[in-house]
């Protein structure tokens, strides 16, 4: 007999996350933060109402694709392109510090207090993803929150999409460098070669679809019509992305909204007719499945030790290394702060590398669970230090700009 429990799931998950989402509202702070919440409550870790199922994850990953295509839509193409330089910065300095403070805490806690519960692991390489691991960045979090804030088309939110693409790739590099330490099959040289190719092929297939949709869809009066071929480009661009080229689904998802927004396609509607299916049904999924994750074992007075420091210093060297590196380009301090702020979530990606270091013997069972405690805690607060930030100015201009979940 068929099981249909995965229609009451996802009725929980709508409910819940509209719930706490208004509730959120209510005291303040972003919704998205009552999403993420609501996903903890209803999940394995509380209530265990709901399970991350198959189905409910690519439904997730179909939510985050659409958010990062209309993150794409709305991008200032312009401003993106005269920001170049300050993303590129704030990308690197937004990777180097967390690695480098991530891999000193994970070996001195290893050295001087778990040296008892990590067994006969390789601690220096342990070490060095977790620092990896801290490297990452989940922009979707932060560019749902800016959108609700009408902030994403913003000197500082184009700052941050363009930082968070840059870190993506970075990140890339890194995990094919620590990765072929533990598989002789990862070659560092054939990942760089993909990633350059990767860019190449985006350009030629971006001004390609640019003539495509300028010449043929701008004479064509079926709204509809656009919509379903628009959608199917994004998905399209969003597997070859990460299918051929190693390089995130929703870097592709973006890289076609930006597209659609340099033709001119009716942006607008478009963005509302996506935005309509993503707001009342994928976007809840997503955010509540990043909750659903979190289930945790027994862990020493040790380990909790080493998540709650491990969850500060993640915290601290994305606000800080980003921060700094927005100041070196003329960013004011609250800017800079902001763009910090923007890129503290660690989110998905982070737990997508951790898995693979556990899929490769490299990150032990023991690290694991802290490591898992590190992504739900910067994902909630995430959020909620970009409402801080923006507060000031929110105040200034007397907005009152929402998007419910």
């Amino acid at each position: 007999m068929n099981s249909y429990y995965f229609l009451f799931e996802i009725s929980l998950i709508l409910f819940s996350t509209k719930l706490l989402g208004l509730i959120s509202r209510r005291i303040k702070l972003p919704q998205v933060v009552g999403a993420l919440l609501a996903g903890i409550i209803i999940g394995p870790g509380v209530l265990n109402l709901v399970v991350e199922s198959e189905f409910i994850m690519q439904l997730s990953e179909i939510g985050v694709i659409f958010l990062m295509f209309i993150a794409g839509l709305e991008t200032d193409i312009d401003a993106l392109k005269k920001q170049g330089k300050a993303c590129f910065t704030i990308a690197i300095l937004g990777v180097l510090i967390p690695f480098a403070l991530g891999l000193g805490t994970t070996y001195l806690f290893g050295k001087f207090g778990m040296q008892d519960v990590m067994g006969d692991s390789n601690l220096f390489l342990e070490s060095v993803f977790v620092g990896v691991i801290l490297t990452a960045t989940s922009v979707s979090i932060t560019v749902e929150t800016l959108r609700e804030m009408g902030k994403l088309n913003s000197n500082v939110g184009n700052a941050l999409l363009g930082a968070a693409i840059i870190d993506d790739i970075l990140g890339i590099i890194a995990l094919s460098v620590v990765s072929s330490f533990a598989d002789t099959s990862v070659q560092v040289s054939v990942i760089l070669l993909k990633i350059v190719l990767y860019f190449v092929v985006m350009a030629v297939v971006s001004f390609v679809l640019y003539k495509i949709l300028k010449n043929w869809f701008m004479d064509k009066e079926n709204f509809k019509r656009q919509v379903i071929a628009v959608i199917g480009l994004c998905l399209l661009l969003a597997y070859i992305s990460e299918e051929y080229f190693g390089v995130a689904d929703i870097t592709g998802a973006f890289v076609t909204g930006l597209i659609i927004s340099a033709v001119g396609l009716k942006k607008e509607k478009i963005m509302f007719a996506v935005d309509d299916l993503s707001y009342a049904f994928l976007s809840p999924i997503f955010f509540a499945s990043i909750g659903l994750k979190l289930v945790l074992p027994k862990m020493s007075m040790i380990i909790v030790a080493f998540a709650v420091v491990l969850s500060i210093v993640a915290i601290i060297s994305k606000l800080w290394g980003c921060a700094l590196g927005a100041k070196m380009f003329k960013f004011s301090n609250k800017e800079s702060l902001q763009i910090g702020a923007g890129m503290v979530s660690r989110g998905e990606v982070a737990l997508i590398v951790a898995n693979k270091g556990v899929k490769l013997g490299i990150i032990s069972n023991v690290i694991f669970a802290p490591i898992l405690i590190v992504v739900i805690i910067t994902t909630i607060i995430a959020p909620i230090l970009l409402k801080l930030a923006f507060k000031e100015d929110k105040a200034k201009a007397g907005e009152n700009t929402t998007l419910a979940i």
